[in-house]
């Protein structure tokens, strides 16, 4: 799964690597990005322009009566995702790039209390982005709520010594085909979602205090010693 992931550039860094013009909200520096927050992500307007804005982690789905469901829709199975009733029509029309630059990922190691955590990286250090969907819904007091998920996919060699799963990160030639909803055939999206080749990323552990989400600060990107 992916339950953290890092930002850590400024906001032209963004702007500049996803080819968009504007962003009205603000961002700062993220070290450890966790579920319910809000954050950018990348998406086409009517005009097929690409927008950024912000959207809570945790795909509320449109037909939902409670948004905690929220909580328990961080990620979407590639398996499952073109036929879930939680993300399908999202799957088909409401499609979008989540910005990261690294996340975060546990090793599970069968010893009680011994779960390291990991930050994968591009080798190159660079900006990339996963594979997400968004959907919009009316909370019982008329406010909407902008929501979404990133998908996960089997690992690669890399990641696979320490997870079954990691998210889909998306090669930067096919960006533009996954935020395109006009692109509508299942098979042909599918083939998106593959697991980016090992020989691409790095690992490296980080500090446990990662796992608390009210900890925010650069240390956690820093090698473990």
């Amino acid at each position: 799964m992916c339950g953290r992931y890092t930002l850590t550039v400024y906001i032209d860094s963004i702007l500049h690597r996803f080819r968009v013009k504007d962003y009205p909200g603000e961002h700062r520096p993220r070290y450890n990005i966790a579920p319910a927050q809000k954050n950018p992500v990348i998406l086409l307007n009517e005009k097929t322009e690409r927008i950024m804005t912000d959207m809570r982690w945790g795909l509320i789905p449109f037909w939902a009566k409670d948004e905690k469901i929220g909580y328990k829709m961080i990620n979407a199975r590639v398996e499952t995702v073109a036929d879930k009733p939680s993300f399908r029509k999202a799957f088909v029309a409401r499609r979008c790039l989540v910005p990261t630059d690294g996340y975060y990922e546990w090793q599970k190691t069968g010893i009680v209390g011994r779960r390291p955590p990991y930050r994968i990286v591009l080798k190159t250090r660079e900006l990339f982005a996963f594979a997400g969907l968004w959907d919009t819904w009316k909370n019982p007091e008329g406010d909407i709520v902008h929501s979404y998920t990133i998908i996960t996919t089997e690992a690669d060699k890399l990641i696979a010594k320490i997870h079954p799963k990691m998210p889909v990160i998306l090669r930067p030639e096919n960006e533009e085909k996954w935020i395109n909803p006009t692109v509508r055939d299942t098979e042909s999206l599918m083939k998106l979602l593959n697991p980016y080749p090992s020989n691409f990323t790095e690992m490296y552990e980080v500090s446990p205090r990662v796992g608390r989400a009210n900890i925010d600060v650069k240390e956690l990107i820093q090698p473990v010693k």
